[in-house]
């Protein structure tokens, strides 16, 4: 069999069977379903990480064990390329297939024939890097994700419970060690080394920075996040809440990014601790996601999300190139999905290139790679700036002509090394939003009011099939069912600043509905509209509709 070691493959897959009826299937997070089920994935994992790194002539793999925003129960797995990236996309069909082998000797036929179409050379050297989140299901899948690197031979290093972001930057920083490429020191304390020293140098001379409150969502935001302050000491006073990692049921409950952005609320648990004017965030479960907020001088929310981070950040990298005099040298861009406000495209659109993409960090951050200095963010929270290996090497060699620019170009240094570019990091794209903060002396509110966001609404319309609806246009027009978007054109043209797009959900039979409008009660009205005619479309039955969709 093509070389496989296949008696340690197979007394080791005894003991992870394939739960029957299961079907598993590797999307733009990995794996992700409910923990208990989730054994033999992570064993298959093992064995395939090992494969990756075979192919990939011995380079490291990195295994992130999490499920980041969603309820403690479920649990996840995903792969981690040479450089910090996701899996190439590939790969993903093969990781499906071995994971849905129904038993051993299935799975093993599968393995051979991935080998002999892949081509590996399994005589290489396999080399994976992995860790976990604080659910209570990481450990027991853990041991299962050991015994496939055991049976494939793969050498392991174990980086514990750390964030998702953490495990990339690892990942590109053991590929790069002792390379001109070096990204940092290949443990946990030289990723906070690398964050808390350019974030240091960033701020230097400007004013005191007041304290920031983060809301770690109980999960392992807390743990990462309490060696970020111990690093940062004074520069940047921190006060971290929600940080009950062993508490059951508590890990994104009532708090986190992801309850932030749906339910455009304070996390319950902060109302009594965040003051009027007082900046904070909260992270997600594995702290990949970020989302600001800030409670007025009369109590009311207001929350700053992806679009708005972008816009603050986009903005003032813009300002650096041309203050460097790199205008015209360096191109700067920002990616969005049409999930992005239309208030936030506009005021980005008049500053810098805008792209659209569909949804997913797959294709943001594919897109960002187009410009020298590509900004992508997710509205949920999710998202990074990447700077093209030419225009870091442009922006190490550039003389600058005066005392002006040189500070500039020092500050785009500085942002190359506290940037986490390999994927979204709620740590270290927190820094990034402070140092603006800082340097542009705005308050939260101030940030806010850089532009106002149209009104919006988000419908979740459960359907039968999916499958049936269609897109093109970056998501924003429906090609099938035929018809369907000629009658939600005309919907939208009877709203003041009306817009909206129906796309399927990538993991489960909803479409998701979004709308703007000029005003509140008009973008929730337009968005039960089309959420009508999506529900009558598909044949929904008369008597269960939604009473609310109109």
């Amino acid at each position: 069999m093509s070389g496989l070691p296949v008696e340690a493959i197979e007394s080791l897959s005894e003991q992870h069977p394939k739960p029957v009826d299961v079907h598993f299937q590797y999307g733009t997070a990995g794996f992700r379903t409910l923990g208990s089920i989730l054994d033999s994935v992570l064993f298959r994992v093992g064995i395939l990480a090992g494969l990756r790194s075979k192919k990939l002539d011995g380079k490291v793999i990195g295994v992130m064990v999490t499920a980041s925003h969603n309820p403690e129960p479920d649990n996840g797995v995903k792969l981690v390329d040479p450089r910090g990236e996701m899996l190439e996309s590939s790969w993903e069909v093969h990781a499906t297939t071995l994971a849905n082998a129904p038993d051993t000797p299935a799975f093993l036929s599968a393995l051979d024939a991935f080998v002999k179409t892949t081509k590996i050379d399994l005589s290489k050297p396999a080399r994976v890097v992995y860790a976990r989140d604080t659910r209570p299901s990481g450990g027991a899948l853990v041991s299962a994700l050991e015994d496939g690197l055991k049976a494939v031979g793969a050498e392991a290093r174990d980086a514990g419970t750390t964030t998702t972001p953490i495990l990339h930057y690892l990942v590109r920083a053991m590929n790069t060690k002792g390379t001109k490429d070096e990204y940092g020191e290949d443990s946990e304390e030289g990723y906070m080394q690398k964050l808390s020293g350019a974030f240091k140098k960033l701020v230097a001379g400007k004013a005191p920075i007041s304290p920031l409150l983060i809301d770690c969502a109980n999960g392992v935001g807390a743990l990462a996040g309490a060696v970020l302050a111990e690093h940062l000491g004074d520069t940047l006073p921190i006060t971290l809440e929600n940080g009950a990692i062993s508490t059951p049921g508590a890990l994104n409950d009532q708090c986190g990014a992801d309850f932030v952005k749906t339910q455009q609320k304070l996390p319950p648990s902060l109302s009594s601790v965040l003051k009027p004017g007082q900046r904070a965030c909260s992270l997600d479960g594995d702290a990949d996601r970020l989302m600001y907020y800030y409670l007025d001088e009369r109590g009311q929310f207001h929350m700053l999300d992806g679009d708005k981070i972008a816009a603050l950040v986009a903005a003032f990298i813009v300002e650096l190139v041309k203050a460097a005099g790199l205008e015209g040298k360096i191109n700067v861009g920002v990616v969005q999905t049409a999930y992005a406000n239309g208030a936030s495209t506009k005021y980005l659109a008049e500053r810098l290139p805008v792209k659209c993409v569909p949804t997913g960090v797959k294709h943001l951050h594919h897109a960002a790679e187009h410009y020298d200095v590509g900004v992508y963010f997710e509205a949920n929270g999710h998202g990074t700036v990447l700077f093209s290996p030419e225009t870091q090497d442009k922006l190490t060699s550039y003389q600058p002509s005066t005392p002006a620019q040189s500070t500039a170009l020092g500050h785009l240094r500085n942002l190359v090394q506290l940037i986490n570019q390999t994927v979204g990091d709620a740590l270290s794209d927190m820094l990034l939003v402070e140092v603006v903060l800082a340097h542009k002396s705005y308050s939260a509110e101030e940030w806010d009011s850089l532009y106002s966001d149209k009104p919006n609404r988000l419908v979740k319309v459960v359907v039968k099939d999916r499958n049936i609806f269609k897109t093109e246009d970056a998501e924003r027009k429906l090609v099938s069912p035929p018809g369907l978007q000629v009658k939600i054109d005309e919907l939208v043209r009877r709203y003041d600043g009306g817009r909206s797009f129906v796309r399927p959900s990538g993991t489960e039979d909803v479409v998701r509905v979004y709308a703007e409008a000029t005003v509140k009660s008009q973008a929730d009205e337009l968005a039960f509209r089309v959420a009508g005619l999506v529900y009558d479309e598909t044949g929904g039955d008369p008597v269960k509709r939604p009473k609310e969709f109109l």
